[in-house]
């Protein structure tokens, strides 16, 4: 036989090993397979349920008095090392199985009652032969009745036949006696010669006796099957005769019984025959019982369908009864403030009786009674009645109280006196009537169109006069220059000067209105949305302000008003609600937007610098404007928005035009009018900037720079030879008047870094000019030998007609013998002559200075390579005299 892994003294050291620590002693340690799947044919392992190699360890523990038994489960980690897995306690095992489906018999199951999910499968373990399954589980059930005092229950395995096999391999041993207290009593065999390990014998030596006994009685002949045969066969013979031998000498008792049976059957058919006769008189009882019963029972349901049905229709005819109040009220009742409480409850009333009228609240069956037809048509009679007297007097009302206000000239601006519009006492007036609108409109929708209608044309003329009136005072109190500034055209000098006077007034007034007007009309039009039940969410900026101006009374004013009806708050937006509240507010504000853009007229012909300032105030205000209620205020705001920038936009092309006229003039000098107005220009436009309008101002840039640049050079080509001059005198001041606004203006920066490009470029044309004009024939030699050392090597080049040693003498004798302080003065007197700003000539005479001595290098550089043995003025004196000059 085999060695049992359960002999592996490695294997339980290193068992021991991976529970160090646990002050737990390993009993036994045997390796195992683990799977999950179900066996199939020859043992094998179904599809899917691969077997995992694990170690089982039983170990215990020894804890006071007691002693704790585990199993543990082990597995090997990838470096081969076994580590703990999982820990079962014994005294919850209970249940061992025998897996049916392997013949080998080597697969069982566990099963412990403490697992949280008693639907999933034990795992399967698997033992490598009959021997070792029988040495793990004698070890447990041994363990289990010595420390818990109990087996657990054994399915498909013979417990004798384990027995029989554990006497079998059990070695005559050593057995160690010691206390139970002190834990299992484990037996001890020689090391070698163990196979098994049995704690205790399942079967005590008596119950043994009494087994092999009683096997011995039913195995005595089993031998000779054909002998035993023979003698149950006698047996049962031998049975069958003295049962019948006992029947016929019971014969007499047997009559008895018969005689008696019979006489039971006469009374029993005597009995039947009275039953009978009962029965069919009971049946007709019964039938005349139920006869009864049924007219009773027709009685009593009338009864309670008659109680039932006048306690309806007497809750129908109070459903039915019109109050007189409240039909007074509605038919001919006042709508005085006083008069509004009656008027209300009223309302309620009749919209009330109009839903009880109406199904689901009255069973359809009474739609069609002549009763309910006639109060419904009363009551649709009250409803028209009312519906048509509340839009009457609403339409009146509202008229009367902008009437009212029209003719009263404190409500507005006057002369010396801006007048903050102030529609409190209006709003707190329309109030009063917000509920009845509620329930006009729950009523009859189709009365809100006229009344909105009117409250729009009514309040239209209200609010076109504020405006009006608030305008005209504001244009007349700005104390502003009344003369347009032009920037470009008529200018014939430097020294003229621009009037720079103050026009911030005009952009502060622009800013005025807005900042009282957009607040107002935002407001108007959310408590129009509110006071007019449109059905549209409002949203307000979180402040409940714009730029400033208070609207919190207001608004919670309007939030009353939302909470008139509960059965009205809905939380979507209505498509067709918010089209016609855009039409209504159309009606309400139309012809305002008149004089706000007179405003911004005004103020861009005081200044056109003001539209920059108007766009930035404009530009903030949009943003704030998302509710749904301020439609029209966005549609204003983005015209007015617009409205500026083709002002500005005209200025701008017409200043173009200014520009573009410079072109026309008498042959022009120096630096171009244009170029330090632009600059002054440009510091005026950042003035009014102030952070906002960012793009215009920058598209105006863009604009005036390229159309000066443009100018500059059909100006500068008029006359070829001062074109250098003109170009880089005034892309010079271009750079110098912009210096500062470049550094912090993106785009003037841009055009800064290309007026720099330009003018060292006309530097660089016109320095060229110069130089080869008085050292020509000098520069024209060293050219003619550069271009023959593409084809022929330096040594050749003295030999060529033209460019001998004769020739260099006689064209450094004429530029450089004696001359050259004063051809370098003269030099510096035609680059002085035609210059029109003095500072430029320090520069450029320093720029000439190293043009002409790096050319003067490379010539030198030339000679000593083609004439070695010629000798010219060294660079070091040519540096020298320069530097003198």
């Amino acid at each position: 036989m085999a060695k049992s892994s359960a002999d592996d003294e490695e294997l339980r050291r290193a068992c021991e090993a991976a529970i160090e620590g646990t002050k737990q002693q390993v009993v036994m340690s045997i390796r195992v397979a683990k799977t999950s799947g179900i066996i199939g044919i020859a043992g094998k392992l179904s599809r899917g349920a691969m077997a995992k190699p694990r170690v089982l360890a039983i170990s215990t523990k020894a804890k006071g008095q007691r002693t704790k038994a585990f199993l543990r489960v082990l597995k090997y980690s990838n470096g081969g090392v076994l580590e703990p897995a999982k820990l079962y306690k014994l005294k919850h095992l209970s249940k061992v199985e025998l897996v049916t489906n392997d013949p080998s018999g080597c697969t069982f199951m566990l099963g412990f009652d403490n697992l949280r999910s008693q639907s999933v499968t034990p795992p399967q373990w698997t033992m490598r032969n009959v021997d070792d399954r029988n040495r793990l589980l004698l070890c447990i059930l041994n363990i289990c009745k010595d420390v818990l005092g109990r087996l657990p229950k054994v399915v498909g395995i013979d417990v004798v036949e384990m027995a029989l096999w554990a006497k079998e391999n059990t070695p005559a041993i050593t057995k160690q006696q010691a206390n139970p207290q002190d834990g299992p009593v484990t037996a001890v065999a020689e090391e070698g010669e163990m196979t098994v390990t049995v704690e205790r014998e399942l079967v005590s030596q008596a119950e043994e006796e009494d087994m092999e006994a009683l096997l011995g009685t039913y195995v005595m002949g089993i031998g000779e099957a054909e002998a035993f045969s023979e003698r149950l066969k006698r047996e049962l013979q031998a049975l069958e005769a003295a049962n019948v031998h006992a029947i016929l000498e019971n014969e007499p008792l047997i009559d008895e019984v018969l005689h008696g049976l019979e006489s039971a059957t006469n009374c029993v058919e005597d009995m039947d025959e009275w039953l009978g006769i009962f029965n069919v008189k009971l049946r007709h009882m019964r039938e005349d019982i139920e006869s009864i019963e049924t007219r009773n029972n027709k009685l009593e349901m009338q009864s309670v369908n008659n109680k039932a049905l006048i306690e309806e229709l007497d809750r129908l005819l109070e459903r039915l009864r019109i109050p007189s109040e409240y039909a007074a009220c509605l038919t001919s009742g006042s709508f005085e403030e006083a008069r509004m409480p009656q008027n209300i409850e009223a309302c309620e009333w009749l919209t009330n009786a109009l839903h009880g009228l109406e199904s689901p609240k009255l069973d359809p069956s009474y739609s069609n009674m002549r009763a309910v037809k006639e109060k419904r048509a009363e009551v649709d009679k009250l409803k028209t009645t009312f519906v048509r007297r509340a839009s009457e007097f609403l339409r009146n009302y509202f008229s009367s109280l902008v009437d009212f206000m029209m003719s009263d000239k404190s409500y507005f601006s006057q002369r010396g006196q801006l007048k903050r519009p102030d529609h409190a006492d209006l709003r707190y007036k329309c109030r009063t009537y917000a509920r009845l609108l509620q329930h006009l409109k729950s009523l009859d929708k189709n009365c809100l169109g006229p009344l909105r209608k009117a409250y729009c044309t009514s309040l239209n003329l209200l609010l076109r006069r504020e405006a009006r009136e608030f305008a005209n005072e504001l244009r007349s109190s700005t104390k502003a220059s009344k003369n347009p500034i032009v920037w470009f055209e008529g200018l014939t000098g430097l020294n003229q000067s621009v009037n720079n006077a103050d026009t911030s007034a005009a952009s502060e007034a622009y800013a005025k209105m807005l900042t009282i007007f957009i607040p107002l009309l935002v407001d108007e039009s959310s408590f129009f949305a509110h006071f007019m039940c449109f059905e549209v969410p409002t949203l307000l900026p979180p402040e409940g302000v714009a730029n400033g101006n208070k609207a919190g009374d207001d608004m919670n004013d309007d939030l009353d008003i939302m909470d008139i009806d509960e059965n009205d708050n809905k939380s979507g937006q209505n498509s067709a609600d918010l089209e016609a509240l855009n039409e209504s507010l159309h009606d309400l504000l139309d012809g305002i937007q008149e004089d706000f853009f007179a405003v911004v007229d005004w103020a861009g012909k005081i200044d056109p610098m003001c539209c920059i300032s108007m766009h930035g105030i404009t530009e903030r205000y949009i943003p704030d404007q998302k509710a749904d209620t301020a439609g029209f205020v966005r549609i204003l705001l983005d015209d007015l928005e617009s409205r500026i920038s083709m002002q500005f936009s005209r200025f701008v092309e017409e200043t173009c035009h200014q520009i573009e006229r410079n072109e026309r003039n008498v042959r022009q000098l120096g630096v171009l009018s244009f170029i330090p107005r632009f600059a002054t220009l440009a510091t005026r436009m950042e003035q009014y900037i102030q952070g906002q309008s960012r793009d215009l101002v920058d598209q105006a840039y863009t604009k005036f720079v390229t159309i000066m640049f443009v100018t500059l050079d059909k100006i500068a080509q008029t006359d070829l030879k001062y074109q250098d001059i003109m170009l880089l005198e005034n892309y010079a001041s271009f750079q110098n008047s912009l210096y500062d606004l470049a550094n912090v203006v993106p785009t003037l920066a841009k055009f800064y870094h290309q007026a720099s490009e330009s003018y060292e470029q006309a530097c660089t044309r016109h320095i060229n000019t110069i130089i080869y004009y008085q050292f020509e024939r000098l520069f024209q030699f060293a050219r003619r030998i550069e271009d023959l050392m593409y084809t022929i090597t330096p040594e050749e080049i003295p030999f060529q007609i033209g460019l001998s040693k004769a020739d260099l003498r006689k064209v450094v004798k004429y530029s450089l013998s004696g001359q050259v302080d004063k051809s370098i003065s003269t030099m510096y007197k035609r680059l002085q002559k035609n210059l029109a700003s003095e500072e430029l000539l320090p520069s450029l005479w320093d720029k000439c200075k190293k043009e002409f001595l790096e050319k003067y290098e490379s010539f030198v550089q030339l000679i000593n390579k083609v004439y070695p043995t010629e000798s010219i003025p060294s660079i070091s004196e040519m540096r020298g005299l320069l530097a003198s000059m």
